[in-house]
C-alpha cells in the first residue's frame, strides 16, 4: 500500500470530520496541521497522536504550513472566503490543491485561480464528495448508457436545516453567520450541480451560457432566534441579507435547463432533491424512484406512489464498479462512505500523476455560480452571462472518468 503524507489548513467543524474519518483511517499521514485558533490546531495534532501517528507539524499562520517539506498535497477546509486565496498560495509553492466545496466571491478571483494552475501546472481540485454517491454515480452510468434517452432538465437543491450552525456561529466561531447576514446568493452550490455538471457533461462537450437567480424574503432566523433566545438577544433582530430560499435556473449551450435551490434557514428534512429528466426515462431523488418508458404501463404512471424506492433493483446491473468495490471492502463513514471515496480519488490522481477528475475548470464552473447568483438577485433577478472559463477548450475535454475500483481496497 502507498504512503500519502498531507497537510491540512482549516481543521474546524469540517477539518476534524476529515481527518477523523478519513485521513486516519487510510494510509495518509498528517504531517501538518494549521487553524487560525490555537486550541483546534492542538486539538488535531492530539488526534493524530493518538491515531498512532508522529506529532505533526501545527502553526496558525498556513504561509507556514507551505514551507514544510515532503507534503504530497495540502487539504483546504478553511471558510469559503478563504479558499481561493490558500489556493493559489499553495500552488505557487508547487503543492498540490484538494479544496473543500463553497463558492466564490469574484469572477478575477476565479479566473486567477485558472491563470495559477495553468502556469504552475500543479494539480488543483475541488473535493466534491456529492459526485460520488451511490445513487448518483449509478444515474450518470444509466445516462451514459442512454436509458434516459437525450436529458432535457435536471434539478439538484441543498435542502438542510442549518439554523443552529448559522444562528450560533458566534459562540461556535463558524463563518456562515456573517455569510447570512451580509449576503444574499446561491452560496453553496457544489453539491446541486456536482453530479449534473457530469451528467451533462459541463466544461467537458457542453457549458453553462447564462443564469438567473431569484431569493424570497428572509424570516427563518429571526423565527429561530425569537423562539431561541428570546425577543431581547442582538441577533433576532438583526436583519438578515440571505433569503430562506433561492431559486437559480441555468441554461446550457445544448439546450437543457437547470435548477438548483438552496433552503437552509426553514425547517425542513435533508434532501439534495436531484432530478433528472430525459426523452425515455426519469429519476428522482426525493422518493428514490426511476421511471423508464415502456418498463411501467400507464395506470402505474398515474400512480407512481407504489413504486417509490424502486432505484434499488437498478443497482444490481448499473451500480458503479467504485461502488462495488468500496462495498466489497465495507463502507467507511463520512456521508455514507463518499468523504473517503472522493478524497482517496483525489489522493490516488495526484500520486500517480493523473489528470484530476475534478479540475480547475470544472471546480471554478462550480464556485461561480455564488457570483453570478448574487449579481443577478442584486440586478433583480435577470438572467447574466456565464463565462466559459475554458476559453472554449470544452469542445475537446473528455467526460468526467473516476477511477472504477478502490486502491486502498485491491
Amino acid at each position: 500500500m502507498e504512503e500519502y503524507k498531507i497537510g491540512i489548513i482549516g481543521v474546524g467543524n469540517r477539518g476534524s470530520w476529515l481527518l477523523k474519518y478519513t485521513f486516519l483511517n487510510h494510509d495518509v499521514k498528517v504531517i501538518a496541521v494549521c487553524d487560525k485558533y490555537e486550541d483546534r490546531v492542538e486539538s488535531a495534532a492530539k488526534m493524530i497522536e493518538e491515531a498512532g501517528q508522529p506529532t505533526p507539524f501545527k502553526t496558525t499562520d498556513y504561509h507556514e504550513l507551505l514551507e514544510v517539506n515532503g507534503m504530497d498535497a495540502v487539504v483546504i477546509a478553511t471558510s469559503w472566503a478563504y479558499h481561493i486565496p490558500i489556493s493559489i498560495a499553495a500552488l505557487e509553492k508547487g503543492i498540490p490543491v484538494g479544496c473543500e466545496v463553497g463558492g466564490a466571491y469574484s469572477l478575477e478571483d476565479c479566473y486567477k485561480l485558472i491563470e495559477t494552475c495553468t502556469r504552475t501546472k500543479v494539480p488543483f481540485s475541488m473535493v466534491e464528495n456529492v459526485s460520488y454517491g451511490k445513487e448518483e454515480l449509478m444515474v450518470l452510468k444509466m445516462v451514459r448508457e442512454g436509458l434516459f434517452g437525450e436529458i432535457i432538465h435536471c434539478e439538484g437543491g441543498y435542502r438542510h436545516d442549518l439554523r443552529e450552525e448559522i444562528g450560533f456561529g458566534r459562540e461556535n466561531r463558524h463563518y456562515r453567520f456573517n455569510e447570512y447576514l451580509d449576503r444574499n446568493r446561491e452560496n453553496y452550490p457544489t453539491h446541486e450541480l456536482g453530479p449534473i455538471n457530469n451528467i451533462l457533461n459541463i466544461t467537458r462537450g457542453n457549458r453553462y451560457v447564462s443564469l438567473m437567480s431569484t431569493a424570497s424574503k428572509s424570516a427563518g432566523m429571526h423565527e429561530f432566534f425569537l423562539k431561541k433566545k428570546g425577543e431581547e438577544y442582538d441577533a433576532t433582530n438583526m436583519v438578515f441579507k440571505q433569503g430562506d430560499v433561492v431559486t437559480t435556473l441555468l441554461k446550457t449551450e445544448q439546450g437543457q435547463l437547470v435548477r438548483i435551490t438552496l433552503e437552509t434557514t426553514l425547517p425542513r428534512p435533508y434532501s439534495r432533491n436531484l432530478n433528472v429528466i430525459g426523452t425515455k426515462g426519469s429519476y428522482c431523488e426525493e422518493n428514490k424512484s426511476i421511471f423508464i418508458d415502456g418498463e411501467y404501463d400507464e395506470g402505474q404512471a398515474w400512480n407512481w406512489r407504489p413504486n417509490w424506492g424502486n432505484v434499488d433493483k437498478y443497482f444490481e446491473k448499473y451500480n458503479s464498479g467504485l461502488w462495488e468495490a468500496y462495498e466489497k471492502g465495507g463502507v467507511d463513514v463520512g456521508h455514507g462512505g463518499i468523504d473517503s471515496l472522493c478524497w482517496i480519488d483525489f489522493l490516488y490522481h495526484v500520486k500517480h500523476k493523473l489528470p484530476m477528475p475534478t479540475d480547475v475548470y470544472d471546480s471554478v464552473t462550480m464556485m461561480a455560480v455564488s457570483v453570478l447568483s448574487e449579481m443577478s438577485i442584486k440586478n433583480g433577478s435577470t438572467w447574466v452571462d456565464f463565462p466559459d472559463f475554458t476559453d472554449g477548450k470544452y469542445k475537446e475535454r473528455k467526460p468526467w472518468e473516476i477511477m472504477d475500483s478502490v486502491p486502498w481496497l485491491r
